[in-house]
């Protein structure tokens, strides 16, 4: 498969202490976005054959691990390398240009073991535990929330020590490879009413199994299967918050305000990926007035949504406090870049004509991979109906 750096719109550069390292002195020297790219090349290789056997980027899953990548958000003290918010969004971004699928799985982890992070320096319970182990034993988190987020699937029901948990969970990605779930059910309090327990489960845990259905348009290595939980005893130290049931607490806004900018990265590396090849593809219609309209098209799209990500990070910062206007300045950003990314993958598709319709193009996986961004909690159309409430003082999701 060819492959093509992609053209940047606009002028952003990741900052990150170890940026004049080069990456040629360690297996994981250099700063964290080259590094990324130094093993941008291997992703792509395999890209296609991952996206169309519909199985992991086990490849791409292993040279994260050698390149240090999968431990970059955990504390320098830690082990890991103290990554922020906006350097893993970064990273992230990159990751997509090369295959999205690598980047959609890794960055699902990523945002665990970032919010685990910010657990770390308030000295909540088990966070250091567990980024230990992301940095020490290479333990992958998986993560639910984007299939549960205010109203989770499954029941927990207390017993001695802990709870039993059921239910059944979709969008899970990496499901076969992670080690432990990060994950959310619903309780049925006598005193408070309906709750949501956030847990940390095992997936070696009796009564928890992995069903193959991940056979989707886009997306395809990342391997987001279901996950079945029957009867699984959760004991009490491992449930790490009680929050009400169906609206977004205090402590989903600061997960959504880690998570979706990370994510947001990805998308946006998906739409750059798509935007290089076109202009690769009309370099020998560079003289046609369509053409150059429908890349100055492209670029506009990219540049603002580049600044809606940017933007949003400043806002967010790197230690975020919980805020409805971070929340609702990450799932914006996220609006901005999923229908950015989705325009300008079709126009690529225009640009490059017949040879994009072809399995095994970068510009029609990008034209698949794309679409999963409108499945992430909130959707850009309910981004705007939570906006919209905010603004008017209309009950909605933030309390």
């Amino acid at each position: 498969m060819t492959t093509t750096t992609p053209v940047h719109p606009g002028t952003h550069t990741p900052t990150d202490p170890r940026a004049d390292t080069p990456v040629a002195d360690h297996p994981t020297g250099g700063s964290l976005v080259e590094r990324a790219a130094a093993i941008g090349p291997l992703l792509a290789e395999h890209a296609a054959r991952h996206d169309l056997e519909g199985t992991f980027v086990a490849e791409a899953d292993q040279a994260l691990r050698d390149a240090g990548l999968l431990r970059a958000a955990v504390p320098v003290e830690l082990g890991g390398e103290g990554a922020t918010i906006t350097e893993l969004a970064a990273v992230q971004r990159e990751l997509a240009h090369h295959c999205g699928a690598t980047a959609l799985a890794s960055s699902m982890h990523q945002h665990v073991v970032a919010f685990t992070a910010w657990r770390y320096r308030r000295g909540l319970p088990g966070a250091e535990a567990t980024l230990r182990k992301v940095a020490e034993d290479g333990v992958l988190l998986v993560s639910t929330g984007g299939g549960d987020f205010t109203h989770p699937r499954g029941e927990a029901v207390p017993v001695e020590g802990g709870y039993r948990v059921s239910g059944r969970k979709r969008f899970a990605s990496q499901a076969h490879h992670g080690s432990v779930m990060s994950t959310m059910f619903t309780l049925d309090d006598p005193e408070q009413g309906r709750r949501v327990l956030n847990m940390a489960v095992p997936l070696s845990a009796e009564g928890v199994r992995v069903i193959d259905t991940w056979d989707t348009l886009g997306m395809r290595g990342t391997e987001s299967h279901d996950i079945v939980l029957e009867n699984v005893f959760v004991p009490d130290e491992k449930v790490l918050a009680n929050r009400p049931y169906g609206v977004v607490d205090p402590p989903l806004q600061v997960i959504a305000s880690v998570a979706f900018p990370i994510i947001s990265g990805v998308y946006l590396g998906v739409a750059e990926a798509a935007y290089a090849e076109a202009i690769r593809a009309a370099g020998p219609r560079a003289g046609d007035p369509l053409v150059q309209r429908t890349i100055g098209l492209m670029r506009h799209r990219l540049q603002v949504a580049e600044w809606a990500l940017d933007g949003a990070l400043a806002l967010i910062g790197d230690d975020p406090a919980p805020s409805p206007e971070r929340f609702l300045a990450a799932m914006s950003a996220k609006a901005e870049v999923a229908r950015a990314g989705i325009e300008v993958c079709d126009l690529a598709m225009d640009v490059a004509g017949g040879p994009a319709f072809f399995r095994g193009s970068v510009i029609e996986r990008a034209y698949r991979d794309i679409r999963a961004a409108k499945f992430h909690p909130l959707t850009p159309e309910a981004t705007l109906v939570e906006t919209g409430r905010r603004a008017l003082g209309v009950p909605g999701l933030l309390p």
